[in-house]
């Protein structure tokens, strides 16, 4: 699988943080139709990111075969960030699009977003929401939502910096989400 990359954008980004004299990464949208190491380095730091957190996950195996087969489907993206000269993905974005209820766009839900803690605070969480967005709009998404629990701060602040608000209002009721076996 061959990895794809805005080399514009990347170009972009690496005049920014020379500029600003901060560590920028690569961010790629990883292709089913392509040969490589993306599907196996975002399976690797999905199923890291389920166990960093208590989480039960398959092997990163059957994730990458996983995350073939719905990238091939078409109905979700997968992103991963690189350092720049480096070749491990050290940041994922799991991102589907589905049609709208509320209008003829789609809509995009940020499922996944997960940097090594080692890499986290250096931008990588925030160039692949970036980049998750345009690819996005691209596909024709006007409305984007992403989950988050109450007590992981850092997850808060980077979704508002970025431009997500809370749905609820500021002050307003906290929004309980339910999973369910089936």
């Amino acid at each position: 699988m061959v990895i794809k990359s805005d080399r514009a954008l990347l170009r972009a980004n690496e005049l920014r943080g020379a500029d600003k004299g901060t560590m920028v990464s690569m961010v790629e949208t990883v292709e089913a139709s392509s040969a490589g190491d993306g599907f196996v380095g975002a399976a690797q730091l999905l199923h890291d990111f389920n166990v960093e957190y208590g989480e039960p996950a398959p092997p990163p195996e059957e994730l990458a075969s996983r995350l073939t087969e719905l990238v091939a489907d078409g109905d979700v993206v997968v992103l991963i960030a690189r350092p720049p000269r480096e070749g491990l993905a050290v940041g994922v974005a799991v991102m589907r699009l589905q049609p709208s209820v509320w209008s003829r766009a789609q809509e995009a839900y940020l499922a996944e977003l997960y940097v090594v803690p080692s890499r986290r605070g250096q931008g990588y969480g925030r160039e692949l929401i970036t980049e998750a967005m345009r690819v996005a709009r691209d596909r024709g998404a006007n409305y984007a939502f992403v989950v988050t629990s109450e007590e992981d701060r850092l997850a808060q602040r980077l979704y508002e910096a970025a431009g997500f608000r809370r749905t609820e209002g500021d002050g307003g009721p906290v929004m309980w989400a339910y999973e369910r076996d089936l």
